[in-house]
């Protein structure tokens, strides 16, 4: 199952630089005018996790995987942009196709790079680019709700559940507030809320892009942001875009170490924002050992043994039996397999197990 963020943003905050870094690529063009990034740019990154390098080097793993994310890189948004201003409506087309977002919001003051509002003001153009967003759900709302209507009159069960979301969603909207506020009172409802792909119902996390000299500690832009999202119990990484794109063409481990050490960061932004987005996915990793690969997967938070085996092969799904399980610290703590089971670590799950993050799985099935 892949998963992916959107990076969105106004245009000149440094979406496109990051992303170039993010994929050590000059994938995207990243330039100092409007509308430089027309189509989406997609990329996949391996999710950081010192776990995996301990669990391989145990098992005397001749290859490793990591678990893998999804990016896509999407033009700059503008005031206007659900009526269409600035190639708005293509560019909410690409953002209903994400799980979710990462807006990166400028936090660096640089005469020599053009602001589309004049100014810098994060806050601000957080505010531009909720509110085009609410916009947009809104349009689509209030077009769905007649159609739904027609069809919830007949015997149309599914209208009838997605009529009743999309009532309670459209106050929400009006008030200008996003989807994502909406707390769902079950799993139907909460099927039926991503059944109708709102844009404002994905989970969004903010990059605050800083001046190199501020990357460690963040400034005082970054801090208003922090304090505010903290108030809508949303999160925030700092991050400079400038030092990522020139870390991301160092060539070895040791010199990317040494630059890091140099500007004051144990590791780079990108780290901590593909984690976040992860995170922000609410999603966990599991893992498979051997001696040919040690490698990372990734499912949902609370999904069951059968459905982390589905993530290997749809045949291990249908054919679950049971999953040998032994916790990462366990497998770490007793050196492996034959450890962990003579200490008594190894556990039989059936298909009712929750995996949790981070458990060594090996699946019996039949086929």
């Amino acid at each position: 199952m892949g998963f992916n963020c959107g990076i969105v943003g106004m245009p000149n905050v440094g979406k496109s630089t990051l992303f170039n870094a993010l994929l050590s690529t000059a994938q995207a063009e990243a330039a100092n005018y409007p509308f430089c990034t027309i189509e989406p740019n997609t990329g996949r990154v391996s999710v950081p996790d010192d776990r995996l390098t301990e669990l391989a080097a145990i098992a005397k793993s001749a290859q490793i995987i990591p678990t893998q994310l999804e990016f896509v890189d999407i033009a700059g948004l503008v005031r206007g942009a659900s009526k269409g201003e600035g190639l708005g409506n293509q560019f909410l087309s690409h953002i209903r196709e994400v799980d979710a977002i990462i807006h990166v919001l400028r936090c660096f003051i640089d005469d020599d790079i053009t602001h589309v509002e004049g100014g810098v003001d994060p806050l601000r153009d957080a505010e531009i680019i909720e509110t085009e967003l609410v916009l947009a759900d809104l349009e689509s709302v209030e077009k769905r709700i007649p159609n739904l209507q027609k069809k919830a009159k007949g015997a149309d069960k599914e209208a009838k559940a997605q009529l009743a979301i999309a009532e309670k969603i459209l106050p929400i909207l009006e008030k200008g507030d996003p989807a994502r506020t909406f707390k769902p009172a079950d799993a139907e409802e909460a099927k039926q809320l991503r059944m109708m792909q709102l844009i404002t119902s994905k989970p969004m996390l903010y990059a605050c892009n800083v001046e190199e000299e501020n990357v460690a500690t963040g400034n005082a832009l970054s801090a208003k942001v922090a304090e505010a999202m903290k108030a809508k119990g949303a999160k925030t990484v700092v991050v400079s875009a400038k030092i990522e794109a020139e870390i991301s063409v160092l060539e070895t481990a040791e010199e990317k170490a040494e630059f890091l050490d140099a500007v004051g960061l144990k590791e780079s932004g990108l780290a901590s924002l593909i984690r976040a987005g992860f995170e922000l996915l609410d999603l966990i990793t599991f893992f498979t050992i051997g001696p040919k690969e040690a490698r990372a997967w990734t499912v949902r938070r609370n999904a069951t043994a059968p459905n982390a085996a589905g993530e290997i092969h749809t045949d291990f799904e249908k054919g679950f039996i049971r999953a040998e399980t032994i916790a990462c610290k366990d497998y770490l703590q007793f050196k492996g397999e034959n450890g962990a089971k003579e200490a008594g670590k190894l556990r039989l799950e059936g298909k009712e197990y929750v995996v949790q993050d981070g458990d060594v799985l090996h699946f019996r099935f039949n086929v």
